[in-house]
């Protein structure tokens, strides 16, 4: 059973999303948003995203804590630079091949409009 998307009302009347588990857990919790629509939209944006995300870590290397207090990492040796995620096309949409054609576009669809016809202006009236 896959996730579950929750949308709700905040105390201060902003609508949310949570992501849940399918135990219940609560995964992710949104940012607000002002009405239903936005809320749907981040949602389709999580949906889009999430599976090709590229996971950055900001934690420290090898840090431990014991008895409250954090030791230090040993000494980062030389690697490679870990890539940040690229930031969201505006105008990302869909992968495919090629641009969506509606059916008035489709070569031989019976909504395609004819092409227009050129008429010469002769003056004579």
């Amino acid at each position: 059973m896959a996730g579950v998307f929750e949308v709700f009302v905040d105390a201060e009347s902003q609508f949310r999303f949570r992501l849940k588990a399918p135990d219940g857990t609560v995964l992710a919790i949104s940012a607000p948003f002002e009405d239903k629509r936005a809320a749907a939209a981040g949602i389709a944006n999580v949906r889009e995203c999430a599976g090709t995300g590229l996971i950055t870590d900001l934690s420290p290397a090898a840090s431990q804590v014991t008895a409250g207090a954090v030791q230090e990492p040993a000494p980062a040796r030389a690697s490679a630079p870990i890539q940040a995620p690229l930031p969201a096309r505006a105008d990302h949409r869909r992968q495919g091949f090629g641009a969506k054609r509606t059916p008035s576009e489709a070569p031989g669809s019976p909504l395609r409009r004819p092409a227009a016809t050129q008429t010469r202006w002769t003056g004579a009236a």
